[in-house]
């Protein structure tokens, strides 16, 4: 299918690997121009060759801290106009609530709730003028179903997504939507170095840990990040200027409930 995007432009944030690496090249397959951005240099502009080898679209690579004013400034102008605006941060570290500082919870509010909307901010109006816009926040499978001992992340997300919830709802109307994406266990780094602790303490091998968290996925796999980004692309596209405002969980059915 025909998505209805080639040619407008993309800004994804944590594009060097894992589902942030997943959108970014989807959206280039659908024939988008891309700024990608992350923190290193180097994995960042070995993505950049390889999207741009396999599609032939035009890759900018920024590589900033993007939680900075300075860094949100930079990427913002590598592209002509932002059309569309995949807003991934890296989750905060897990850990008892009692042992989080005030200062826990700035960083991961600032990472994870204020870059976002300061994102959002920066480029929804233009959006709005060009009647067309596509702004997907990648946040948790936790906002769902919060986890103990990811109480940093539970907090910071849930406060994007219910910011999204108003904002959603005026900017439709213009064809910008805002929707949520939320990732269970997908097959990145982040969950192989989770699989590596448990399997530590529990005395047991990398694979023997990583076979019991996937017995635990009705799917009986973790997520890749191709499945994670062609989600993405098709709340990108033409198609979709109707849904906004939601909450797409992509877990593999672990998640029991209907609602």
């Amino acid at each position: 299918m025909d998505l209805g995007i080639a040619g407008k432009w993309a800004l994804v944030c944590g594009a060097s690997k894992g589902l942030g690496y997943g959108c970014a090249i989807s959206l280039a397959k659908e024939g988008v121009n891309l700024v990608i951005n992350a923190r290193s240099a180097g994995p960042l502009e070995e993505a950049a060759k390889r999207i741009a080898g396999e599609t032939g679209v035009e890759v900018r690579a920024v590589a900033c801290d993007i939680t900075t004013e300075a860094g949100r400034n930079e990427a913002l102008a590598a592209a002509p106009q932002v059309d569309i605006l995949v807003n991934n941060a890296g989750g905060p570290p897990p850990g008892p609530f009692r042992k989080f500082t005030p200062d826990d919870w700035i960083k991961a509010v600032d990472a994870n709730m204020l870059t976002p909307i300061e994102l959002i901010k920066a480029t929804v109006d233009p959006m709005i003028e060009r009647k067309f816009g596509r702004i997907v926040n990648i946040t948790s499978s936790a906002v769902k179903a919060p986890i103990d001992i990811l109480g940093l992340s539970n907090g910071a997300r849930s406060g994007l997504t219910g910011f999204v919830a108003g904002l959603a709802r005026k900017t439709v109307v213009h064809n910008v939507t805002i929707n949520n994406l939320l990732p269970g266990m997908f097959d990145t780094d982040r969950l192989r170095g989770t699989n590596q602790a448990a399997a530590t303490a529990a005395g047991i091998t990398l694979e023997e840990a990583a076979a019991r968290r996937m017995a635990s996925i009705p799917a009986g796999r973790f997520g890749t990040s191709w499945e994670f980004g062609q989600a993405c692309a098709y709340l990108c596209s033409a198609q979709a200027g109707y849904v906004t405002g939601q909450n797409f969980l992509i877990d593999g059915g672990n998640y029991p409930g209907t609602f």
